[in-house]
């Protein structure tokens, strides 16, 4: 992916800063940044706009792999759409992130002010102008406040 312009890289900077926040005080987890690559099982190399992976699974991993593209899918993935990305493109990489073993992913449309939630073997959740977003049982206590991003 290209890089972004200033607002969508504002606004991506909030959300990975309220993740990791979250993230501090459960340390359930590793909170990733758009920077970070991770191997998919399919062979794919994708980095979401922020991402989450559950501790035990990271543990799992040899300091030697931690180190490289990280070769898993995050239990949670974040797209927020820039204004040159493609719905359609957007969706299908959703769609494989679930695919490949996401828990949870979250599609932020700014454009629409909508959200998509995509969890596995459910159909995707399409909400509009929302405040929040809970992280379920994936992400406990976690509430991502959406003013900030739209």
């Amino acid at each position: 992916m290209s890089p972004t312009g200033g607002t969508t890289s504002e606004r991506n900077t909030d959300l990975t800063y309220q993740l990791q926040a979250w993230n501090r005080r459960y340390k359930l987890g590793k909170v990733f940044d758009s920077n970070s690559c991770f191997k998919l099982p399919n062979g794919a190399d994708r980095a979401p706009n922020a991402s989450w992976v559950k501790k035990e699974r990271w543990d799992a991993l040899t300091p030697e792999e931690q180190e490289k593209f990280v070769s898993l899918c995050p239990d949670f993935v974040v797209e927020l759409m820039s204004p040159s990305d493609s719905l359609e493109k957007t969706h299908a990489k959703m769609l494989e992130y679930l695919e490949n073993g996401a828990r949870l992913g979250l599609l932020i449309n700014r454009k629409q002010r909508q959200i998509e939630i995509y969890r596995p073997n459910r159909d995707v959740e399409i909400l509009d102008n929302p405040d929040t977003f809970s992280g379920e049982d994936v992400l406990p206590e976690f509430v991502l406040d959406l003013s900030t991003i739209w």
